[in-house]
């Protein structure tokens, strides 16, 4: 089995030091998931996780735990651990779940939004975009999933912030695998700015509708392979 790259689980936390050892394994591994560090579908040594992450056997065992019920890895009973495969049909039962949640959030984010929460989202953005022009793919993922956790949190309703966390994770691994389309990355700044626009307009339906807009957009680039 091929090493996790340093930089895909590297740049995961910014800072630790004030995380549990659990806490940091399980962030670190999820990184490495959703960046498709270990492949879809591929067998994982715990020996050459806790090497590749630079933690210990009971903190990657919790990991494994969380992670598994979070549907990102598969226990598989006399085989050992498996990195859950993509298919098509879970991607767009995945997408059909977001759309439902993620307008939600919009409609209960919108009356709450403040110009320090529009502020954020405008920077997140910002650095997607630079991180875009440096073809630095685990740093737009990054960004990508602090936008849409940026916006549960402004949505301020703790179960759909954690719904949204598990959707996000497993939506971003079908995302890694689009980013090296022309222009799919400029497409999704421009879905993002055309949320925050709503969001600065109090418009919870046009909100709404720029999230869906934006769900439905990762679907087509699903489709178009």
């Amino acid at each position: 089995m091929k090493s996790v790259d340093a930089e895909s689980h590297g740049t995961a936390v910014s800072d630790e030091s004030s995380l549990s050892l659990n806490e940091q394994a399980y962030r670190r591994f999820k990184q490495a998931l959703v960046t498709l560090g270990y492949k879809p579908g591929e067998y994982l040594n715990t020996a050459q996780v806790m090497n590749d992450l630079s933690m210990g056997r009971t903190p990657i065992n919790q990991a494994i735990h969380r992670l598994s019920n979070e549907g990102l890895l598969q226990i598989i009973p006399r085989k050992g651990v498996m990195v859950s495969p993509l298919s098509i049909d879970d991607a767009l039962e995945l997408i059909e779940v977001r759309l439902a949640n993620e307008v939600l959030c919009m409609k209960l984010a919108s009356p709450r939004i403040s110009l320090q929460d529009l502020e954020e989202l405008e920077a997140i953005n910002h650095q997607i975009e630079l991180a875009s022009e440096r073809r630095d793919r685990n740093s737009m993922m990054l960004l990508d999933n602090q936008f849409h956790q940026r916006l549960a949190q402004v949505a301020g309703n703790k179960m759909l912030m954690d719904i949204l966390s598990v959707l996000h994770a497993q939506a971003q691994r079908f995302w890694a695998s689009s980013l090296s389309k022309e222009g799919h990355v400029q497409e999704v700044i421009k879905e993002h700015r055309a949320i925050i626009h709503a969001l600065a307009e109090q418009n919870a339906e046009a909100a709404a509708q720029a999230a869906e807009a934006h769900i439905l957009s990762f679907r087509n680039a699903l489709l178009r392979g």
